[in-house]
């Protein structure tokens, strides 16, 4: 098992679905969720989400970050950081703006890293494909 001092966000869990919870649905929050359980269907939130390990979950994944030592069948979207630990399982695509993949981790998919707007060098192209770029993000 992890060490939750160990990941940035687990100290100000709020709520948790605890390992005898079967949920179903479309789960949105704010600030943080654990779960140990099962869910299947949708999680929706700008707050931060611990997959603990033993967890299973099938579902698409849009989150602020997120820590996966459990097992997730769906696509993950998180735009600050996922973090696979080395008991993670992830079987989808991912989408985040940091990564990190301990040893060990099973993942099957394809990774894309979000790029920061912030870091865009505005006189480093043409002006036409710049509008694009923001007009995109």
């Amino acid at each position: 098992m992890a060490k939750n001092e160990d990941h940035k966000g687990v100290e100000r869990i709020t709520t948790t679905l605890g390992r005898e919870t079967d949920f179903n649905g479309v789960m949105r929050f704010k600030d943080s969720l654990k779960i140990d359980g099962s869910f299947s269907g949708e999680i929706v939130s700008t707050g931060f989400l611990y997959v603990e390990q033993g967890a299973s979950i099938t579902a698409n994944i849009r989150v602020g970050s997120v820590v996966v030592g459990g097992t997730v069948k769906g696509n993950i979207e998180a735009t600050e950081k996922l973090e696979m630990l080395s008991t993670g399982k992830v079987y989808g695509n991912i989408r985040t703006a940091k990564l990190k993949i301990a040893d060990g981790v099973v993942f099957e998919g394809k990774c894309e890293m979000i790029k920061n707007p912030q870091a865009v060098n505005v006189f480093s192209g043409p002006v036409d494909q710049l509008k694009k770029n923001v007009q995109s993000v």
